[in-house]
């Protein structure tokens, strides 16, 4: 059942060469696995997806894309792994991020975290200086609240992708013996 359900909602490999983001990524996107959807493929791409989400700034999708296709995974479960970081979210991951890296380093009653820098998005250079400076501002404990996060985050979609995928398995072949069953009987 999942099966059929993600073959149905997930892009095709040949949509992909309309969008320029990924059109550099066409000689690579032929591989079988990158497009199969099989549970141990879906789980990691879902994984990696999760864990590139944590990376700062606009460059989430374009790492999940590239680390998909070097550890063959699936690719578009990939990239919607990444969607759970977006501008609403962000600064509460980061802050959780922040309180986690914190936790590790044995500083809970630190300092609070830096207050965000103001994004003119029309003016990139200032922007990505700016957001450069407070990763530096926050220093350690950010750093490693990200990474923690992001691997909690990696491992947790993976368990669920296995469990549920399982689970569907399970109830599929429980049903399936049910009817066997109803048919024996003639009812």
């Amino acid at each position: 059942m999942p099966k059929k359900l993600l073959q149905r909602y997930l892009p095709k490999r040949e949509t992909l060469g309309q969008y320029q983001l990924t059109r550099r990524f066409a000689p690579f996107l032929n591989r079988i696995e990158l497009w199969s959807v099989k549970r141990n493929l879906i789980a990691g791409g879902l994984a990696l997806g999760l864990f590139c989400g944590m990376i700062p700034g606009p460059l989430q999708m374009l790492a999940a894309i590239s680390f998909a296709i070097v550890l063959r995974v699936n690719l578009p479960a990939a990239v919607l792994g990444t969607c759970f970081s977006n501008p609403f979210t962000i600064v509460p991951l980061y802050m959780l991020a922040y309180t986690l890296g914190l936790w590790c380093m044995g500083d809970a009653g630190a300092s609070n975290l830096p207050s965000f820098p103001a994004s003119d998005w029309q003016h990139p250079q200032l922007l990505w200086s700016a957001w450069s400076e407070w990763l530096l501002a926050s220093g350690q404990p950010l750093l490693i609240g990200i990474l923690l996060l992001a691997v909690l985050l990696a491992l947790a979609g993976y368990i669920l992708v296995q469990v549920s995928w399982r689970l569907n398995v399970l109830h599929a072949l429980r049903r399936r013996r049910y009817n066997r069953l109803q048919l024996a009987r003639g009812d």
